[in-house]
């Protein structure tokens, strides 16, 4: 696995501390405990930080190192995806990640979407949300200028050169205003989990005598939907449809 963190940016959710200590101490002492190989109490002390309204990269982090020397794939996943939500772009978390996903048991194809989709997705992807801006206003501009010119000038050889600029802005624009849509809702939908516990059977629907719909695995991310009392829906990369215990399925 990727660097132990060794340092902690809290953010409090509300005030108030634990048994007298601050979250800084408790960190430390986890940390100290994750060094000797203690991990179950390290995770127990990261876990008691959560439960008191605090989250940062590095918690997440650590906790995620945690359940993963101790054994627990899923849990380790889940961590590793919360810190991932709060810096997306650390190769640290993103080299477990993949790591970890390579030792999961279910290898399910996700529904194919379109070419140009998948393009745009990894472009997003890897633009910060700031460039994606920028490139929409500097096309924006562009349009605007090459169209306002195209009714002021009566020379062809500028207007074949303003109806190329009017055209590629255009296309910009468009492009530009899809991956901004993309990473809006890539940062907006707080609808994935993952299965932490080792092996899960899916039902057909929300009732324990109900037909087993299929068997998945820890540490594989869903879809989830609608909540009955103690069952939530997941959907499958492939589209199937189950209902898991809500302990079964933690939200990312």
């Amino acid at each position: 696995m990727k660097k132990f963190r060794k340092y902690i940016f809290l953010f409090p959710l509300f005030c108030g501390l634990l048994h007298s200590e601050t979250p800084e101490e408790i960190f430390s002492r986890a940390n100290e405990l994750f060094k000797a190989g203690n991990y179950l109490d390290a995770i127990k002390e990261y876990e008691s930080i959560i439960a008191s309204g605090y989250v940062s990269y590095e918690l997440y982090y650590n906790l995620g190192n945690a359940y993963y020397r101790n054994g627990q794939l899923g849990k380790a996943i889940l961590n590793y995806e919360r810190a991932a939500v709060l810096n997306p772009r650390e190769p640290d978390v993103q080299h477990n990640l993949k790591l970890c996903y390579l030792k999961t048991v279910d290898r399910i194809e996700s529904v194919p979407e379109l070419f140009f989709i998948q393009w745009l997705r990894v472009i997003a992807s890897l633009l910060l949300p700031e460039t994606v801006l920028y490139s929409f206003l500097s096309a924006w501009i562009l349009l605007f200028l090459s169209l306002a010119i195209m009714y002021v000038t009566r020379k062809e050889n500028i207007l074949r050169i303003l109806k190329v600029m009017f055209a590629v802005s255009l296309i910009f624009v468009i492009l530009s205003l899809l991956m901004m849509g993309i990473q809006t809702f890539r940062e907006t939908t707080k609808d994935k989990g993952i299965i932490v516990d080792k092996v899960v059977t899916a039902k057909t629907s929300p009732d324990s005598k109900s037909i087993d719909a299929f068997v998945i695995h820890e540490g594989l991310k869903v879809k989830i939907g609608d909540m009955v009392d103690n069952w939530v829906k997941i959907i499958l990369p492939d589209g199937k449809v189950g209902w898991v215990y809500s302990y079964q399925c933690e939200r990312i």
